[in-house]
């Protein structure tokens, strides 16, 4: 069976007024024990990774190629699903980056959330550093999620999940991301599995947790 893939956005009802960010900072979390955390392997294939990273430096190329300095795009792919976040100065822009990185060898779905508007400042994308960091030490520190399975996107205070996980751990994930202090927003741009196929890739020892 094909694997589900999840879009979905979660809002955070907050006290005080959005404050607007700027500035993409992917973050893959590394597969380790850290502070006596599991951390479990990228739940890629090598041959995966590989296409991922080749997916991102082709995109990268071709979208100088064809919109240039004008636009802020930064592009993140996950098991061949591409995420396009960034600032662009207008539709037209919007719908040819989307284009461009469609025709990208290997590329199987493109999710396109660049927002037409000026580019980000380099104090707004800081920000957006600050918050991906609290959230990967969140994930790590959240004892029932392996951080590795999460790639971590911040755009203008937005956090973008990428990954391949079970329903359980979107969910969990979830509650992790959105009391982490400077996130105003969630969007999940997850391959969804099932517990069988999770407990299948993981080391028997793993499994079990």
């Amino acid at each position: 069976m094909k694997p589900l893939i999840q879009k979905s956005v979660v809002a955070l009802v907050l006290g005080t007024a959005l404050i607007s960010l700027g500035g993409c900072f992917p973050l893959l979390l590394g597969g380790a024990v850290t502070g006596g955390v599991l951390v479990a392997s990228d739940r890629r294939t090598n041959g995966t990774v590989l296409e991922d990273n080749t997916i991102q430096l082709k995109s990268g190329n071709r979208l100088d190629d064809n919109i240039g300095q004008r636009a802020h795009i930064n592009v993140n792919s996950y098991n061949r699903q591409v995420l396009l976040t960034g600032e662009v100065p207008s539709e037209q822009d919007k719908q040819l980056a989307e284009k461009v990185v469609a025709g990208v060898e290997n590329v199987r779905n493109v999710v396109n959330e660049l927002a037409v508007m000026g580019n980000s400042t380099l104090t707004q994308r800081s920000s957006d550093a600050l918050v991906t960091s609290r959230v990967k030490g969140n994930l790590v520190d959240a004892r029932d999620l392996f951080a590795n399975a999460f790639k971590v996107t911040t755009e203008r205070g937005t956090v973008y999940l990428m990954g391949r996980v079970s329903q359980r751990e979107a969910n969990r994930a979830t509650e992790v991301v959105t009391i982490t202090p400077g996130v105003q927003r969630l969007v999940r741009v997850l391959e969804i599995i099932s517990e069988d196929e999770l407990a299948r890739m993981l080391p028997p020892a793993d499994a079990k947790k």
